[in-house]
């Protein structure tokens, strides 16, 4: 099991439009991951899709970076949806 990868698990509820984050598991495969995440994440039938991705896989930013990569969306107003008009089939935003 040391030589094991790590995989972050992400579930996507019935009644939710995206994946979220539920936790990890270890395994020797995807398929494996797969089949570990189904076990140990969706047991009471509340998922319908799951996501596994290898945890070396995975790059995120620090806490101390977020100056440098979110403040300067700030004078980017066009990059907020008050500016578009949504057509009426999007019901979901």
């Amino acid at each position: 099991m040391s030589e094991w990868r790590l995989y972050e698990v992400f579930v996507r509820s019935k009644h939710g439009l995206n994946h979220k984050h539920v936790g990890s598991v270890h395994a020797a495969d995807a398929e494996m991951a797969m089949e570990n995440a189904r076990d140990l994440y969706t047991r009471r039938n509340e998922g319908v899709s799951i996501w596994v991705v290898p945890s070396d896989a995975i790059t995120a930013s620090a806490s101390d970076e977020k100056e440098v990569l979110f403040d300067p969306s700030e004078d980017k107003v066009y990059r907020h949806a008050s500016f578009y008009k949504l057509p009426d089939e999007v019901g979901h935003m």
